[in-house]
């Protein structure tokens, strides 16, 4: 019986690599994987549906499942992690000192309801008290080249959003001070976002926190989230046909983070901080900073479907059931 083929799209990072490499693999599965930078994968598959496997934002995740979009199969594989709100910018100039400075700012985003904007912005309201709608949204991506054009996209209730020029971009227009601040900046080569400029050249823009890893050793302390970005996607058609492939894909993403974590022997210096890891090398270098599966992320999980509901881009807040494959709850 011939293997089952399917296209898999995958960003470039430590857990993805060896599958890129082809040194694991998913049995009864032929695999095309493609590299693709998340903005445009995300796109891509919203819009397009080009890939039967992908990463996917939860945030566009549970935007597409509240308007009745059932295409996709989530498995609980959590590629990407981040402390967001501690890359907030903000111009020199701007005034904004402290997160409660951001009030009546103009504020830019790539996406509105991308993951890690959705994260700055819970992480601002619970941690500072300081709620979307006080804030001026600008937005870089228009709405046929974003996420929020094929969810249904619009600005939730109270929050004031326009959309940039689409001749300009975030860079150039917090170098000129179109904005104060911006929630992230995404200035890499893709068909999505327009920025390009290096915000680390010159002393225009700086972190809204200065010190990013104290803050991220606060937040984490305080809260053990570890913010969630991405998890993966399967197209329910194939799932259907074919449920063997959940747990098959699964058990590869576990063998390809396996490696990953083998081969950790740099960039452990804020999570030893944060106390994600502990102190000592060896179980530093032995230990999981990226933990897949429901049963031991649900606080997490928990906290993005409600963070979702807070701020508007979806009607209530999504259970767990209602995203992730059921056999893989237990996982």
């Amino acid at each position: 019986m011939a293997n089952l083929e399917l296209g898999v799209a995958l960003s470039e990072n430590a857990r993805t690599i060896p599958i890129h490499q082809g040194r694991v693999h998913a049995e009864g599965i032929d695999m095309r994987v493609t590299k693709c930078h998340p903005s445009e994968m995300f796109w891509r598959q919203l819009h397009y549906k080009e890939f039967e496997v992908s990463e996917m934002s939860m945030s566009s995740l549970l935007a597409a499942r509240a308007r009745g979009d059932e295409t996709w199969v989530a498995l609980p594989i959590f590629t990407s992690r981040q402390f967001f709100h501690t890359g907030i910018l903000v111009r020199e100039d701007s005034g904004i000192k402290v997160p409660a400075d951001l009030k009546g700012k103009r504020v830019a985003v790539p996406e509105y309801q991308q993951t890690a904007a959705l994260w700055a912005r819970g992480i601002l309201r619970h941690e500072f008290d300081v709620m979307p709608e006080d804030l001026h949204w600008f937005m870089e991506r228009p709405p046929e080249q974003s996420h929020g054009g094929a969810t249904g996209f619009t600005p939730p209730p109270g929050v004031r959003l326009d959309y940039m020029d689409r001749n300009s971009n975030i860079g150039l227009e917090l170098l000129n001070g179109g904005v104060d601040a911006t929630l992230l900046y995404i200035a890499d080569n893709n068909l999505v976002d327009r920025s390009r400029v290096n915000l680390s050249l010159g002393n225009v823009v700086h972190t809204l926190f200065p010190d990013r890893r104290a803050e991220a050793i606060r937040y984490f302390q305080k809260t053990a989230l570890y913010p969630i970005n991405h998890c993966v996607v399967v197209r329910k058609d194939i799932v259907d046909a074919n449920p063997w492939v959940v747990l098959n894909l699964y058990s590869m993403f576990l063998a390809a983070k396996e490696i990953a974590i083998k081969g950790q022997t740099q960039g452990l210096s804020d999570f030893l901080d944060a106390g994600l890891v502990d102190p000592s090398i060896e179980a530093a270098l032995a230990t999981d900073l990226f933990t897949y599966g429901v049963v031991n992320q649900r606080h997490i999980l928990d906290t993005i479907t409600q963070y979702s509901f807070e701020q508007g881009l979806t009607p209530r807040k999504f259970e767990l059931d209602e995203i992730f494959y059921p056999p893989t709850l237990e996982l």
